[in-house]
């Protein structure tokens, strides 16, 4: 496709995004969004040798730019971030900024727009064709609206990720977010927009936060159905998850036919998180990863971005979640049996004071039951399924009973 350029025998397929400056986006001790999530990840990843492997081309990222922000943003917003940056003891509660969920810290803005020139980095990278996919493990932050903040979230990376594939000539554009909380921003953003499809898999706006994500909410006038939700009922476990995953997603993505994936891997919907119901696994999520991967392979020509997002349990589930997402991003997926390196536990027994995994994965049981087997009207996940299929199925052809 003429939107990217030729990599030539000599590209490098697979960008990671990293920078300890990173960890500057920090609400404080005392916040969920420790940085410590980051560092630890980073950290594993290097252990395991992921930063290391040939096919990998590592980059730093810049702070992006008021112009490139503004993409998805408000001059206004953009604005009332910079006056928190640099008085965080004040409180303006109208762009979202000195909340109990968005605290003002001394550096944020450009904390959080360095975090956003990570994906646009990654969109660059794509786009000219120096990598087929790209991670920002750092990114991820879809509750950020167009001119507020909320839910941790002050600039909306993924949006931007799109915006540039968007500008940059791709056509239409898969957004998949697999985060416990509904992906609000990112889908407000391209709300009336037909070339993106956004779909979010998370728990249901009735048990938890932001309140919205059910399946009538299917786009504006001139996009209905490119926005599309499965609202899950608290508790679902790594079955239900997988199921609902399947029994939407690829069906979708397959029907729109997107150029480019953008997908957001929140973990948050572990079961040792402490701020979600649901009860996943490290090894359904990496399951998850790898069906993300398969659809960019197969309706992308590999053609991948990915980002981190949600996840609070920094020393057990983040970072082994997204070292397997890294590892299947260069194309060589890590065995859930793999040990856990030494000095990577060590690091966090004497840092953090905890026993970190032995291994990768832990032993779970991802089976899942196939919609091509039945429909429970019974069963609450099969009816949150259901009525997704029902909005949205039809509007591509698609049978909500069969296909």
């Amino acid at each position: 496709m003429s939107f990217f350029a030729s990599s030539g025998p000599a590209a490098v397929p697979t960008t990671l995004v990293w920078d300890p400056s990173l960890t500057a986006y920090n609400f404080g001790p005392q916040h969920p969004m420790t940085p410590a999530r980051l560092e630890l990840t980073a950290r594993l990843a290097r252990d395991l040798g992921i930063f290391d492997r040939p096919q990998v081309r590592m980059l730093a990222p810049e702070v992006a730019s008021d112009p490139q922000l503004s993409r998805v943003h408000t001059a206004e917003y953009i604005q009332a971030v910079r006056r928190i940056s640099e008085n965080p003891m004040q409180a303006d509660p109208i762009h979202g900024l000195g909340t109990e969920d968005d605290p003002g810290f001394a550096g944020m803005h450009p904390a959080s727009a360095r975090l956003a020139g990570g994906s646009l980095m990654a969109a660059e990278a794509v786009l000219a064709g120096t990598s087929v996919r790209a991670v920002n493990f750092s990114g991820g932050m879809h509750h950020a609206h167009a001119g507020k903040a909320s839910g941790f979230c002050i600039y909306n990376d993924a949006a931007l990720a799109i915006a540039a594939l968007l500008d940059g000539g791709v056509g239409r554009i898969a957004y998949i977010d697999i985060d416990a909380h509904h992906g609000d921003g990112t889908q407000d953003i391209f709300w009336d927009d037909p070339r993106v499809l956004t779909i979010s898999l998370h728990e249901s706006g009735l048990t938890l936060f932001p309140g919205t994500g059910f399946a009538n909410e299917t786009g504006g006038p001139n996009a209905v159905g490119t926005a599309v939700n499965v609202a899950l009922p608290a508790h679902t476990g790594d079955a239900g998850w997988l199921r609902a995953f399947h029994a939407v997603v690829p069906a979708l993505v397959a029907a729109f036919r997107p150029d480019a994936i953008v997908s957001q891997h929140g973990c948050d919907s572990h079961r040792e998180d402490a701020l979600t119901h649901l009860n996943t696994s490290v090894d359904a999520q990496r399951e998850a990863a790898l069906s993300i991967a398969a659809l960019a392979a197969r309706h992308c020509g590999d053609r991948w971005i990915a980002t981190g997002g949600g996840g609070y349990n920094a020393t057990s589930v983040v970072p082994r979640v997204w070292s397997h997402l890294m590892a299947i991003a260069t194309g060589a997926p890590i065995p859930l049996r793999t040990p856990v390196p030494q000095p990577w536990r060590d690091h966090v027994l004497e840092r953090h004071g905890v026993d970190a995994p032995l291994l990768m994965g832990e032993d779970a049981d991802t089976w899942w039951r196939s919609w091509e087997v039945g429909y429970n009207p019974a069963d609450a996940l099969d009816r949150t399924v259901m009525a997704t299929r029902k909005e949205i199925f039809p509007l591509y052809g698609l049978d909500p009973w069969f296909d």
